[in-house]
C-alpha cells in the first residue's frame, strides 16, 4: 500500500519535472501523441526507479533498528 502512494505523489512530479528539458525537440513536427506517449513512459519509468529507492532506503533503516 505504501508503494502505491509513493507512486501516486511521483508520477505527477517525475512529469513535471521532464517537461523542463524540452525533450520535444528531438521528436519530428506534428507528432504530439508520440511525445505524451514517451513522455509519459519515460515519467513512470523515472517514477519506478525512485519509488524503489525511497523504499529500500527505509527497508535498510528499519532493519538497522
Amino acid at each position: 500500500m505504501v508503494k502505491v502512494l509513493l507512486y501516486i505523489m511521483t508520477v505527477p512530479f517525475s512529469v513535471w519535472c521532464l517537461e523542463s528539458l524540452r525533450l520535444d525537440t528531438l521528436f519530428k513536427k506534428n507528432r504530439f501523441l508520440q511525445i505524451k506517449v514517451f513522455y509519459l513512459l519515460l515519467s513512470l519509468a523515472l517514477s519506478y526507479l525512485v519509488v524503489n529507492c525511497l523504499y529500500d532506503f527505509s527497508y535498510y533503516f528499519q532493519s538497522l533498528k
